[in-house]
């Protein structure tokens, strides 16, 4: 029985790239996300199963947790779905883009695996385990001017992981944590500013080689299919340009003479 994996977020950057390295490991996939034209053509490339959900919607989650007992269940959830909305000062910014972060970064991620944990319970007692594995980012443990909304959801949701790893203590499931630093994706900057594309294409900008999409799949794939009592807690990953949150090279990389 192929094993099966629940990606959200899946219409675009690190959720495609998941889905994709996934069905290339022969995993059955439930790609999730907004998007249902973005969906439909992840489907029709990679042959995952589609549910067109938003996960800050509790009619939504229910859905998609009812779609997954249909297809006999999941061994993996990987809570992908977030975003940063905004650049401003914590004085500045709008309360509406922190309700939001915290919405789908936080909320989202509470909903998706309360909803799901039964299932994977279900096929951990099966299979003998089952995976939480959540995306989160580097921004949730230092800070930096500008993005103190950013910094605040993905820092709850690093303690909520966190409380759920102790909870769980006793069940074989493993909860796994990637935190990538920077990632070049065609959306994330985009997004976060607005749609300015000049302001999202300086972030990048003079950085040899940022983290893709497809590093971070990488990430996630090889931290599931590792021998089940190997849990890898928390995966921080950076491109080697970036040395720490507030450490980054612009320009080419070179040894010293």
């Amino acid at each position: 029985m192929a094993r099966r994996v629940v990606v959200t977020g899946a219409s675009s950057g690190i959720g495609a790239a998941t889905v994709r390295l996934f069905r290339q490991r022969g995993w059955d996939v439930v790609a999730v996300a907004r998007r249902a034209d973005r969906l439909a053509a992840l489907a029709e490339e990679t042959g995952a199963d589609t549910v067109v959900a938003d996960v800050t919607s509790a009619e939504d989650v229910a859905a998609l947790a009812a779609r997954v007992e249909e297809l006999g269940g999941a061994d993996v959830l990987v809570n992908n779905a977030g975003g940063a909305f905004g650049s401003a000062t914590v004085e500045d910014s709008d309360v509406e883009d922190w309700r939001a972060m915290f919405e789908v970064n936080v909320i989202g991620t509470k909903r998706v695996t309360a909803a799901l944990l039964p299932s994977l319970r279900r096929r951990a007692a099966a299979t003998g385990g089952a995976d939480v594995v959540t995306v989160t980012s580097t921004a949730g443990f230092v800070s930096y001017e500008n993005g103190g909304g950013y910094n605040a959801a993905k820092a709850g949701q690093h303690a909520l992981l966190g409380a759920l790893r102790l909870e769980l203590n006793g069940e074989p499931i493993r909860v796994v944590e990637i935190a990538p630093g920077m990632v070049k994706t065609d959306e994330f900057a985009l997004v976060r500013f607005g749609g300015d594309t000049s302001k999202a294409a300086a972030v990048y900008d003079g950085v040899e080689d940022p983290l893709s999409a497809d590093d971070v799949a990488e990430a996630i794939v090889h931290a599931v299919e590792l021998p089940a009592h190997v849990n890898l807690d928390l995966v921080t990953i950076r491109p080697v340009a970036q040395s720490a949150q507030h450490k980054l090279a612009r320009g080419p990389l070179s040894p010293r003479a």
